[in-house]
């Protein structure tokens, strides 16, 4: 027997910064909203969020979603823990499929993010968020002055290093065996800025409570950092765009417009899948702008198919429609 059908006027499939704010512009338009997601945000993983506005004590990634999805539940947007499998184009709008439920909606908003690729190299996981980072933006403010090393082996590797000089002078690239691709101009610029380069295995990391001590190499010698910066790249969770058709660039994230519409009409996109900058406020944004643009385009369609209009005739039966007029004295 086929799960029942869940039905809502918009579908946000992902519950990180993007679709959570999304979902809370929706709600307050009074739009029927249903946000699946299957708990998997990257946002989870950073422990400290120390430049989302309006937190300057800074905020647990876990503890920011937590707070905007009770945002989201007070103004009406329902909840569903699933993943979703496939989606396809109907006549009325979208149908979905998810491991548990079947679920169909007018407009559709994908915010499934990306993945960062941890470095390869063990006993580093326990590091994450804590002295094993993946952007510089995010969190090279924290790491001033100390011993910091950059995973990489390309062009991206060198800059990511130079651009660390402005919070210390203790910068390094191992690159964990692999043969370095950057070119000769970064090459130059590795030597003109005196940034050393590790190319040995690493074998083991020096972790105590979360904090790297060191990087240990397979010929025996280890460096000593505080922390590190890894720049192997990210997998954007596009599958479902795929599916339907969406426009994809060279990355694989989906193309959008300034109102965060994909090609397809009635899809939109926003946060980390698209090609915007991946922060969390950014993504946040962007889900606020797709919101409003969902909430514009479902207007639009009311005054053509006279929905609008008929909420107006069961107003003028049940409700008062004009204000109260005295005569002023």
């Amino acid at each position: 027997m086929l799960p029942k059908t869940t039905q809502a006027e918009v579908i946000i499939v992902g519950g990180g910064l993007a679709g959570l704010s999304a979902a809370i512009y929706l709600g307050r338009a009074k739009r029927d909203t249903l946000l699946i997601d299957t708990g998997k945000s990257m946002a989870r993983w950073e422990p400290d969020v120390q430049n989302y506005l309006g937190f300057p004590a800074g905020i647990a990634g876990d503890k920011l979603l937590e707070l905007g999805r009770r945002q989201a539940e007070r103004y009406g947007v329902r909840f569903q823990r699933d993943e979703i499998l496939s989606a396809i184009t109907t006549c009325k709008g979208f149908l979905l499929r998810g491991k548990t439920g079947r679920f169909r909606c007018r407009r559709l908003l994908l915010a499934t993010g990306i993945f960062h690729i941890p470095p390869d190299i063990p006993n580093v996981r326990p590091c994450l968020g804590r002295s094993m980072f993946f952007c510089k933006d995010c969190d090279g403010y924290r790491v001033q002055n100390q011993a910091i090393a950059v995973y990489g082996w390309t062009n991206e590797a060198v800059e990511y290093a130079l651009g660390m000089l402005v919070y210390s002078a203790c910068v390094s690239l191992v690159t964990d065996g692999r043969r370095p691709r950057w070119d000769r101009r970064h090459a130059n610029w590795m030597r003109e800025y005196n940034i050393p380069v590790y190319q040995q295995v690493i074998r083991d990391v020096g972790c105590r409570q979360s904090r790297l001590r060191f990087l240990r190499f397979e010929d025996g010698n280890q460096a000593d950092i505080d922390c590190l910066f890894t720049t192997r790249g990210d997998i954007y969770l596009n599958r479902l765009a795929k599916t339907l058709g969406a426009r994809l660039d060279e990355e694989g994230q989906i193309v959008v417009d300034d109102s965060m519409r994909t090609k397809l009409p009635g899809v939109y996109a926003a946060g980390c899948v698209t090609p915007s900058n991946c922060q969390m406020i950014i993504a946040a944004g962007h889900g606020a702008v797709a919101a409003q643009a969902i909430n514009r385009d479902l207007f639009d369609e009311s005054l053509k198919t006279h929905s609008l209009h008929r909420l107006r005739q069961r107003q003028a039966r049940a409700l008062k429609t004009k204000p109260a007029v005295r005569k002023f004295r």
